[in-house]
């Protein structure tokens, strides 16, 4: 661990990522113990002797009961998770997107404004504490057991008609390469602004041919518009206000400097959506994936990945 780290708390450990730090935390020799913090009011007892803080939670208020407490427990190392919206899904994105592009949020997707803010806060505290290492983190699309999957189902927009003038590249990153971003993290002492995805990205079109169903057609806009209306109307689950953006313009991001760092990513995109297919838990060979990503790179024109896909459904455990 960075500087004989011994102590470390950690919010949001309710959560699928949280549970994974906590686990692999537990099991680091260099680790005496994890503080669990949950509610922000306990926040400043429970970080005395803290020497490490992970906060998982983008709310603003709570980020800055957080650092306030860490700030007054001489807290030398945080590790904040952002998110990669924050950038703005905008027709005139740069593809991809580095950690130097300017914070462009669509202002009425919460997700991506609140953790704008939270990041603002964050910055602020580090010029406060010169001595302190501060890493943020922004992970893309999230994906996996224990991944948030409505909002990963909104912004990647693979779900229902697709208008096809909406031809921007999408990423998905396994919740599995997102814990070793955030373990790196802790164990390097990273410094500074990281984006989290794997490398690369995939067409649109080929999303929309690993979701199958209505997701693979791509309709005239005039067409699909109504259509999606129709079946919000009919969805029994809430739509997220503001994602529309991010599933019709791209925000795609490079992850060169957490690479340089010395993070591997272990699932590509391709892989990453179909291992994390609802209700799947397969496990898949190395030659399996290679097979998936392969077929996922020529779906739109060869349908290997519709092959793909219904094998691994038949291989899904009966319920």
């Amino acid at each position: 661990m960075v500087g004989g780290m011994r102590t470390i708390a950690i919010t949001g450990s309710g959560t699928g990522l949280g549970r994974r730090v906590v686990a692999e935390l537990g099991d680091d020799a260099g680790v005496r113990a994890v503080v669990e913090l949950d509610e922000a009011a306990e926040v400043k007892a429970q970080l005395d002797r803290v020497d490490a803080l992970v906060h998982l939670a983008p709310d603003p208020a709570v980020v800055r009961a957080v650092l306030d407490g860490a700030g007054d427990a001489s807290v030398r190392v945080v590790v904040f998770l952002s998110s990669a919206t924050v950038y703005g899904a905008w027709a005139d994105n740069p593809v991809p997107l580095s950690e130097d592009a300017p914070l462009r949020p669509n202002p009425e997707f919460d997700l991506a404004v609140t953790s704008a803010e939270a990041e603002r806060l964050v910055v602020e505290w580090k010029d406060d504490h010169p001595g302190s290492t501060v890493c943020i983190l922004r992970p893309t699309v999230v994906v996996g057991p224990g991944a948030d999957v409505a909002l990963a189902r909104a912004l990647a927009g693979t779900t229902g008609f697709r208008p096809a003038e909406a031809a921007r590249p999408v990423q998905f990153l396994h919740i599995d390469d997102l814990t070793s971003a955030v373990l790196l993290s802790l164990r390097s002492g990273l410094d500074g602004v990281f984006n989290v995805a794997p490398d690369g990205w995939v067409p649109d079109e080929t999303a929309r041919a690993l979701a199958g169903g209505t997701a693979r057609l791509a309709l005239p806009e005039r067409v699909a518009r109504p259509l999606q209306a129709a079946r919000r109307a009919l969805s029994s689950t809430p739509e997220r206000r503001g994602v529309e953006p991010y599933t019709r313009h791209p925000w795609v991001i490079a992850n060169d400097r957490l690479v340089a760092a010395g993070w591997r990513p272990s699932h590509t995109n391709e892989e990453a959506y179909v291992l994390a297919g609802e209700g799947s838990k397969l496990e898949i060979s190395p030659r399996r994936r290679q097979e998936v990503a392969l077929g996922a790179t020529a779906a739109a024109g060869a349908g290997l990945v519709g092959g793909i896909v219904a094998l691994l459904r038949r291989r899904r455990p009966r319920r």
